[in-house]
């Protein structure tokens, strides 16, 4: 059975930074693209962060580029989510997925607030 457990959201004042996890199980790990995702209130779910299997190669959302850096562990199955320089505009309820086999975790939410 597949399991993603996200954690590490919590609330932020802008300008600061936040880790986020994703702990995978029921699949092997290591031979697949992970990526992070993120919807706001109100708006559609967008691709925020993606890290290709061995972590050689990692695109991000314009909107988060220089900011946001996704890594990989693959011995510990666990992606991460380093988010720096937070703004408002971040809130959103972030989620892991594993594009290669559609499997989405539960959610973790971030929420920027001054």
């Amino acid at each position: 059975q597949v399991r993603l457990v996200e954690s590490g959201g919590g609330v932020v004042q802008p300008g600061g930074s936040l880790r986020l996890s994703c702990e995978a199980s029921g699949f092997t790990f290591n031979t697949y693209t992970m990526s992070w995702y993120r919807q706001a209130l109100g708006k559609e779910r967008e691709l925020v962060a993606v890290i290709s299997r061995g972590g050689g190669s990692t695109d991000y959302a314009p909107s988060v580029k220089g900011r946001f850096t996704i890594s990989r562990d693959d011995v510990k199955s666990t992606v991460y989510l380093q988010m720096n320089n937070l703004q408002h505009e971040d809130t959103a309820v972030y989620y892991c997925m594993v594009p290669g086999g559609g499997y989405w975790g539960q959610g973790t939410q971030v929420t920027v607030s001054s």
